[in-house]
């Protein structure tokens, strides 16, 4: 790199003074010994001259005299009175250079797939609940679908307990449903499917055409019910969506692989006896491809230069061509970064609000002085677009008792650990490995570092204005997001994938392509930069990989804060 007129070598420099600069100060941290090597290097170079040993030479010789700027001359015949200068040549590179306030790190977050062409096919599979088809006379064995109570008959569903799907009243179902549970991801009934083939179907009925079988699919839609008896005179739910496949990795039946099946009793554990299980046909389980067809967006820009800027900048060492390109380059960077942490925070805030409908649970910490209260905690849209909100309750918290500053800051270090294991739980790929969040929470994480009360494992650096990363808690890596105001305390953890499981895919066709042309008007140089590629959301349920979570200190709270 070209410092004014002294040309030096980086690596050179780095390694000729970051020794000695650790064994006397004892810094590590690369970035400071590098500019710390520099500084060295340039101190040398001004204090010694040829190596050999100078005094100032006083009257003897005039020098150089103070640093000045020279005046301004006004005009053309104001040159022989303008305050004179020292002959120094003033410049700064700061304003030239990439002038970038965030490190980029949403790659470091997500697998990595490159794209041979502007199309892709994005394969996947899983296993699934077989036994016959949705779209045919034989059923599938398993099926789900999501259900709303009615609201004049809000019986809730009876595990072991058969319902029946039909579209209309007093109409026969073939369709006997058992209701086995909820599912574990999305809370969606899950049910066992029986085909009770005697029934009959008449015209103007539940469905149309006189002995027409309806297929499960036909069966189950959005806008049937689910009836209490066969003769679809008690609606127990409506149904509020179509029927789909279960998958039996994440939302795994107990009894499907035992004598739960065959004695109706789908909630039971118990293996078959020896000659039960000798007289027992098995229940089938299919392996069902998935296709998601993937296309490259794009993100460009384009920037110019004047032939005199070309021209004129060379006197300083700087190629205007190559800065221009750097910033280009920096600009479709940080929109790539945004968007897929936008998209991270967006996916953990839906299995968030699912997690809440699932099981009543919400990792967000909301700090009041009020006993039972309850706060509604927004966490930013999610996967479709619409606001999440999740009502959580307050945390009570004193100055009673040692509660302290510290520990209230303690509590943000339980809450990663808790949503970590929940990724884990959920999406049984294993724990957490990252955490994105503002500067108001990462200061308060680097404040608690070595909090000693009841100390739980991290390496988070308190280097002030440190960005990504501040170091790991309980093996998440925490990410400081200087995007994000002060005041927007959430926190999205995640886990990063291999890219064959569920969770965001970064695809890149052309990461970063530049084409150099000159204006015809003004005969400049004109740079433009393009970036294709794609951000898939893979595998059957991606939320399941992130959580997002937020702290609140509650209009209630005083005496206690974050920082």
């Amino acid at each position: 790199m070209n410092y004014g007129n002294i040309l030096i070598n980086e690596k050179e420099v780095f390694d000729t003074w970051s020794g000695m600069i650790t064994e006397a100060t004892g810094i590590e941290s690369k970035s400071k010994l590098q500019w710390m090597s520099k500084y060295c290097h340039f101190h040398n170079l001004n204090e010694s001259v040829y190596n050999t040993a100078h005094v100032n030479p006083n009257a003897n010789i005039n020098g150089m005299g103070a640093i000045t700027f020279p005046g301004d001359p006004t005009g053309i015949q104001g040159f022989s009175g303008q305050a004179a200068g020292s002959g120094d040549k003033p410049f700064s590179l700061l304003p030239l250079a990439m002038q970038v306030a965030a490190q980029t790190v949403g790659l470091d977050l997500v697998p990595v797939i490159p794209m041979q062409g502007p199309l892709g096919i994005l394969t996947y599979l899983d296993f699934v609940y077989a036994g016959g088809r949705l779209n045919s006379g034989a059923a599938s064995i398993m099926v789900k679908a999501p259900v709303f109570s009615d609201s004049d008959d809000a019986t809730a569903l009876v595990v072991n307990t058969a319902y029946y799907a039909g579209t209309a009243a007093g109409g026969r179902s073939p369709f006997q449903l058992t209701f086995v549970g909820l599912s574990r991801i999305d809370g969606y009934p899950i049910f066992r499917v029986k085909v009770d083939t005697g029934a009959t179907y008449t015209q103007g009925q539940e469905y149309a055409g006189a002995s027409v079988t309806p297929t499960l699919a036909t069966a189950i839609t959005a806008n049937a019910s689910l009836w209490s008896d066969v003769a679809g005179t008690t609606s127990v739910a409506d149904f509020d969506g179509n029927a789909e496949l279960v998958k039996a990795l994440e939302d795994h039946v107990t009894g499907f692989s035992g004598s739960g099946f065959a004695n109706d009793s789908v909630a039971s554990d118990q293996p078959y006896e020896r000659e039960a299980g000798e007289d027992t046909v098995d229940n089938l389980l299919g392996l069902k491809l998935f296709n998601k067809s993937i296309s490259a967006k794009t993100y460009q820009a384009a920037a110019a230069v004047t032939r005199e800027q070309v021209q004129d900048l060379k006197q300083f060492g700087i190629d205007a061509i190559a800065q221009v390109e750097a910033v280009l380059i920096n600009e479709l960077t940080q929109d790539i970064n945004k968007l897929i942490l936008g998209r991270i925070f967006s996916l953990g805030a839906t299995n968030a609000e699912q997690i809440f409908n699932r099981d009543g649970v919400s990792l967000s910490l909301v700090l009041s002085n009020a006993t039972g209260g309850t706060t509604t905690v927004a966490l930013g849209n999610g996967e479709d677009g619409t606001p999440v909100s999740i009502p959580t309750a307050d945390t009570n918290v004193t100055q009673l008792g040692g509660e302290t500053q510290g520990s209230v800051q303690r509590r943000i270090l339980s809450k990663v650990l808790a949503a970590s294991n929940m990724i884990a739980i959920r999406g049984r790929r294993g724990a957490a490995t990252f955490a994105v969040t503002n500067g108001q929470l990462c200061t308060a994480l680097q404040d608690i570092a070595g909090f000693v009360a009841y100390p739980l494992s991290n390496t988070v650096n308190q280097s002030g204005g440190s960005l990504y990363p501040v170091g790991n808690v309980a093996g998440v890596t925490i990410y400081n997001d200087p995007n994000m105001q002060w005041d927007d305390t959430r926190m999205a953890i995640g886990r990063k994938g291999d890219g064959n499981s569920p969770g965001l895919v970064f695809m890149p066709y052309l990461m970063a392509e530049s084409v150099e042309t000159i204006a015809e008007g003004t005969m400049a140089p004109k740079i433009a930069v393009k970036s294709r590629f794609a951000l898939v959301d893979a595998g059957q349920h991606p939320q399941t990989m992130y959580y997002t979570m937020k702290v609140v200190a509650n209009t209630a709270l005083t005496g206690v804060s974050l920082i």
